[in-house]
């Protein structure tokens, strides 16, 4: 019995120190993950003495993954209508690291995702503000769950100078989704209609 209870200790400090070297790895100075630990669960396990003085890992909720898309980081606007000359561009706006916290209810799943992001003037490029087009969707398996476009107020005070900003949205969706549930974010792309 008392192996048992020593591998026990041995595999709580295994993950205890494992625990540790995670807990520096939050990516930049406005506490958002790399790229890297955004792939990652976002529940840790925490551990449960159980009757029986064995020590169990304990999940406490499955939080979804963020991601974007091929082709919806960037969004550019240009000074002449219809043009994608590079000579053209006024503001491009980029979205790059991503993170997320969940809670739970009985009923509900609620996804708190922010993404960092960053302003650009482009060769015809001014201070100003501009509205971009941003999409958060979450998809289970092949399901689309939720979905919704939100206009967000971007500005650069200066050309000479990128400006970063933290979009940050609260989605709520079905409590009973399932561990395959993905959330989206990035510039609606869809062509408007004429």
């Amino acid at each position: 019995m008392s192996v048992n209870v020593s591998r026990g200790v041995l595999v709580v400090s295994l993950m205890m120190a494992l625990g540790g070297c995670n807990a520096g790895s939050m990516g930049s100075s406005l506490g958002l993950s790399s790229p890297e630990t955004a792939a990652q669960p976002a529940a840790q396990p925490q551990m449960q003495i159980a009757e029986n003085g064995s020590v169990q890992p304990v999940v406490q909720g499955f939080c979804p993954q963020i991601a974007m898309r091929d082709g919806t980081a960037f969004y550019r606007t240009y000074a002449k209508a219809k043009s994608e000359d590079p000579k053209d561009v006024v503001f491009q706006v980029s979205l790059a690291d991503t993170t997320r916290s969940c809670s739970r209810t009985d009923t509900t799943l609620t996804i708190n995702a922010l993404v960092q992001g960053r302003t650009i003037s482009g060769p015809q490029g001014k201070a100003g503000s501009l509205n971009v087009p941003i999409r958060i969707t979450v998809i289970d398996g092949d399901q689309e769950v939720y979905s919704e476009v939100e206009q967000y107020s971007v500005s650069l005070a200066d050309v000479n100078q990128p400006t970063q900003f933290v979009y940050s949205r609260q989605v709520t969706v079905p409590g009973n989704v399932s561990n395959l549930t993905r959330v989206y974010i990035g510039f609606d792309t869809a062509k408007k209609k004429k």
